[in-house]
């Protein structure tokens, strides 16, 4: 049985969808972000970054988002999720390098967890504002990108949207005003929702009824 360590709303979700959308057989662990869930003995046993998600399968252990959709899409859907040029499969890899880097650890590392840049907790108001900045001119970046298009790579949908939906979600989250200032994200996000795996995600986190 493949088994998925997640907690609700995290980049895990990404995961999460695409397991929905192969239709395998799967288990859900959640895993909340702290010392009950991530930072527990037996989960660092699996993980010792502490972090999730995780993905158990056939005995494998492979962390990092990237990784695991990456496996997920080219190992059980035919090649439905992972595209076959080499030239889109770069395209992928672009996706979630800056996804992975620039958005994820840095701007919203900065706005949810400053202590990672900085000891001094007299500085972290500075830190935050400039997460925000960041997130701002990243979410431009982004918005160039998906501008007229369907889905992130090439014509069809790949492994690469949910992971982006995760973090159009986080945006939702903090407060930015998604609709406005980056309209084709939020059209992306929209089809996302009309999807029935992402549907099934959400509700089985707890983030929709």
């Amino acid at each position: 049985m493949t088994k998925l360590y997640y907690s609700p709303g995290a980049c895990s979700l990404a995961g999460h969808i695409l397991l929905e959308e192969l239709g395998r057989p799967y288990e859900l662990k959640l895993t909340p972000v702290g010392d009950e869930g991530t930072g527990s003995e037996e989960f660092l046993k699996i993980n010792p970054r502490g972090r999730v998600p995780v993905l158990i399968d056939g005995g494998e252990i492979i962390t990092e988002s990237p990784a695991i959709l990456f496996y997920l899409s080219s190992s059980f859907s035919d090649g439905n999720f992972w595209p076959k040029s080499v030239l889109e499969q770069a395209r992928c890899w672009e996706w979630f390098n800056w996804l992975s880097s620039n958005v994820h650890a840095v701007a919203y590392g900065q706005v949810w967890r400053p202590g990672r840049f900085i000891d001094d907790e007299h500085q972290w108001k500075n830190v935050i504002s400039k997460g925000n900045n960041n997130l701002q001119e990243f979410s431009g970046v982004i918005e160039n990108n998906i501008s007229g298009r369907t889905w992130c790579v090439g014509e069809a949908y790949s492994c690469v949207d949910p992971y982006l939906f995760v973090f159009y979600s986080w945006g939702k989250a903090i407060g930015l005003d998604m609709e406005s200032s980056f309209p084709a994200w939020s059209r992306h996000a929209a089809r996302m929702l009309e999807r029935s795996a992402v549907q099934s995600a959400l509700r089985q986190e707890g983030l929709i009824p």
